[in-house]
């Protein structure tokens, strides 16, 4: 990307700016007990959106605190109560001798969840495409996100039953699967992510701990027969017990770290490989820039005992906005207006299994 050239995408909110709008939505949800989140989540989305100029023009959030209400008791209703009278009718068949047929709705409810979190997934995309606008334009799908959730099911089935291994591939297959079939304005999101450039750091994170726990054992053996020998005293044991401990802990960081790294790269091979019509999306945020943000969070959060997770939300959207390019040409006749159905209500089943649209 040139340095000269203006990015595609800005953010121009400040967090003063945004501070009111936090502080009275968590007013407002303490004094509802909760129920006023679906009207704070808007109020968020129309600032941030609001702030988000993308080309020529700033977005605008259309989507309302009763539409998400709506989906949220949908997902209740038509979900959550099945899926409870479900797991409890396994545990009254098992406590009955029934262990066979108890066993089997056990994992029929686990499939039927993650299907559910695949329509979850995507529902919550289409929903929030749908009340973005741009230009008089807005985004979608007419696709219920129902095929998609069975693709999710056994893509992620298929994904992890190698060890994990397939995990990879899994990942980029759903979100060229999700995005291929959104659509903003007139036009088609096309997405081509490919596992192999992000293949390199996901083994590392998927080998290093059996590297470990292979120098972990070693390291055992040796700390055991010195035992054994009685030629260790209390001191050395001590501290090779300090050792092990901050060894842990270290582990711990290092594969935060790895993970860290291997999901950088999946967001920029996935978004690097988003097209709509002539333009072409990337997305520039290295591993050090996740970390940057990531110890911000932690450092904003313990600083203000708790109160700074008001500005998690404002903080991730002005990085992604931050990080997000695009090159190409735009013809707005070109692009249309979307003749996708509006869903009528928000994102009940993402809500409930507190996931991600992106």
């Amino acid at each position: 990307m040139d340095a000269d050239r203006p990015s595609a995408s800005r953010f121009t909110g400040r967090w003063q700016d945004y501070a009111p709008i936090a502080f009275t939505n968590l007013l407002l949800m303490i004094v509802t007990l909760g129920i006023y989140r679906f009207w704070a989540t808007t109020r968020t989305r129309k600032y941030l959106w609001a702030n988000t100029h993308f080309i020529d023009e700033s977005l605008e959030w259309t989507g309302t605190g009763v539409e998400l209400l709506v989906g949220f008791l949908m997902a209740l209703v038509f979900f959550g109560i099945p899926f409870f009278f479900l797991q409890f009718g396994a545990q009254a068949l098992a406590l009955q001798g029934h262990a066979a047929i108890a066993g089997l709705l056990g994992i029929a409810a686990f499939l039927v969840l993650l299907m559910l979190a695949g329509v979850a997934r995507f529902r919550a995309l289409r929903y929030r495409l749908s009340r973005s606008w741009w230009h008089g334009i807005r985004g979608g799908s007419d696709d219920n996100g129902i095929a998609y959730g069975f693709s999710w099911l056994w893509k992620s089935i298929v994904g992890a039953l190698p060890l994990w291994l397939l995990i990879p591939w899994s990942m980029t297959s759903l979100w060229n699967d999700r995005w291929e079939r959104m659509s903003f304005g007139s036009q088609t999101f096309r997405s081509e992510a490919q596992a192999g450039p992000i293949y390199k750091r996901f083994l590392l994170f998927y080998l290093l701990p059996f590297v470990i726990a292979a120098g972990a054992v070693g390291v055992a053996g040796l700390f055991a027969s010195g035992f054994l020998r009685r030629d260790m005293d209390v001191t050395a044991a001590i501290g090779a017990i300090l050792v092990l401990i901050v060894a842990v802990i270290g582990i711990y960081i290092l594969l935060g770290l790895i993970a860290l790294a291997y999901y950088a790269a999946f967001l920029r091979e996935a978004i690097g490989n988003l097209s709509l019509g002539e333009i072409q999306f990337q997305f520039g945020a290295k591993t050090v820039q996740w970390l940057k943000l990531f110890l911000g969070d932690v450092l904003l959060v313990v600083v203000t005992l708790g109160f700074g997770a008001l500005f998690l939300s404002y903080r991730h959207w002005k990085f992604f906005v931050t990080h997000l390019e695009a090159t190409g040409e735009v013809s707005l006749s070109a692009l249309g207006q979307s003749r996708t159905r509006e869903p009528g209500q928000g994102e009940g089943l993402l809500d409930a299994f507190d996931l991600g649209a992106l």
